[in-house]
């Protein structure tokens, strides 16, 4: 499956310290389930913004910086290539993205052997106000869904459940959660974390038990809390220790309160 150095193993809980691009091509061919991926969205362009009614700079680090488009495209259509190696012919893989970076993310997908399935749209309920008042307020972010471009291969869709989740109605592909909220931050944070909600449609809808989901892109490994949860295996990557650090701790204290309740 993976051949290379663990950050953390516990309970099929599982973190990679490193370079995405260089630790996927690790890992063996057609391994892997499901894959999320919340790859960097290259907003850091000196900019402000509203947090907790304050103004703020969008930058969040070397990482979400990117010199050109083309240097941004490239580097989605490498990391999207390496996944679709791994990724099973029946699996998939969601990404989410902003405006930022979503086109060429959809491009890099079909340019590398997937289909998109979905476009799910995620409503934030109480986004951040737009503080120059020159554009609508962005209160949206993209989350693609696709599969490898086989036509006679069958992936995995669990839309029984998904309707009955839906008050037995068909789900669609508007999802309205608030921002990810202060209780799922106790441990710290992560500038691009994910409500625990997103996740948990995204893992029911898409895998079964013991299935491996792969994020290599893990921040706060808020993939990795609901995968564990959902009783799913999991492997998160990411260059930033300080983030795999805030993702052991977050795993550390769901397993303290589920000891708590036993």
């Amino acid at each position: 499956m993976y051949k290379g150095k663990f950050y953390f193993q516990e309970n099929d809980f599982n973190l990679i310290n490193g370079d995405s691009l260089k630790i996927l091509k690790k890992f063996e061919e057609k391994s892997i389930d499901v894959i999320f991926a919340d790859p960097p969205y290259f907003l850091s362009n000196n900019g402000i913004t509203c947090k907790s009614g304050k103004m703020v700079s969008v930058n969040k680090g070397n990482w979400d910086k990117c010199d050109s488009l083309k240097d941004k495209h490239d580097f989605n259509k490498k990391w999207i290539k390496e996944c679709h190696r791994v990724l099973k012919d029946n699996g998939t893989i969601w990404i989410s993205g902003t405006l930022h970076n979503i086109y060429s993310i959809g491009m890099a997908l079909e340019e590398n052997g997937f289909k998109i399935i979905n476009n799910i749209t995620w409503q934030k309920t109480n986004p951040p106000p737009n503080l120059a008042c020159k554009t609508f307020t962005h209160s949206t972010e993209t989350i693609l869904w696709a599969k490898k471009n086989l036509p006679k291969v069958k992936y995995t869709f669990n839309y029984d459940l998904m309707k009955k989740l839906n008050d037995n109605k068909q789900m669609k592909d508007v999802w309205t959660t608030s921002l990810t909220k202060p209780s799922e931050k106790k441990q710290g944070k992560h500038p691009t974390q994910k409500p625990l909600e997103i996740l948990e449609k995204i893992i029911l809808a898409s895998t079964h038990e013991n299935n491996l989901i792969l994020d290599p892109f893990c921040g706060s490994s808020t993939t990795g809390i609901v995968a564990n949860k959902l009783n799913r295996k999991y492997i998160g990557i990411d260059n930033e220790k300080e983030y795999l650090d805030l993702s052991i701790k977050r795993y550390k204290e769901i397993k303290e309160k589920e000891n708590a309740n036993t």
